[in-house]
């Protein structure tokens, strides 16, 4: 799993990221010396390392290197939630610790993603049996849990 990058890689990474595009070590070099004096030769090592750390692919262009993201910030930001929630002794611990330092911003964006993987958690999660047609307990309901089988209990062996 991935570490936390440290804060030169990602300054370097968040500029791969928002470009979204390939590219060299002078693009950026020339966009971070706009924040602080740095070498080019730092940007290339931290650039080389993020490759060899399997952050970045690279293909060479001339007598450079050109870089693209091998993975979205968000992908990276989940994959060190993950990482941080499976070392915890008490995971559920974690995470009401966790959701109480959210903001109401950050409240209503888990809340929109929850309703965005909702029908996924249905399918794969432990949950009651499913709902049973009025009148006739012994039956489930064919609606109720996505069956296309005929309401009759013809199936295609029976030839009904």
């Amino acid at each position: 799993m991935p570490r936390q990058l440290g804060d030169l890689e990602d300054a370097v990474m968040t500029r791969v990221w928002q470009w979204n595009r390939p590219v060299t070590v002078r693009e950026v070099l020339e966009d971070l010396q706009q924040e602080r004096s740095i070498a080019y030769t730092t940007v290339m090592t931290v650039m080389d390392n993020l490759h060899q750390k399997g952050w970045v692919r690279r293909e060479v262009d001339g007598r450079a290197y050109r870089y693209t993201a091998v993975s979205t910030r968000a992908a990276y930001s989940a994959a060190l939630m993950n990482e941080a929630w499976s070392q915890s002794d008490n995971p559920a611990a974690a995470l009401v610790a966790f959701f109480g330092m959210m903001s109401a911003e950050q409240r209503e964006a888990l809340q929109d993603a929850v309703r965005m993987v909702s029908p996924n958690l249905a399918e794969t999660a432990p949950g009651p049996p499913a709902e049973t047609a009025p009148g006739n307990p012994a039956e489930p309901a064919a609606d109720v849990a996505g069956d296309d089988a005929p309401a009759d209990g013809a199936t295609p062996e029976s030839g009904r």
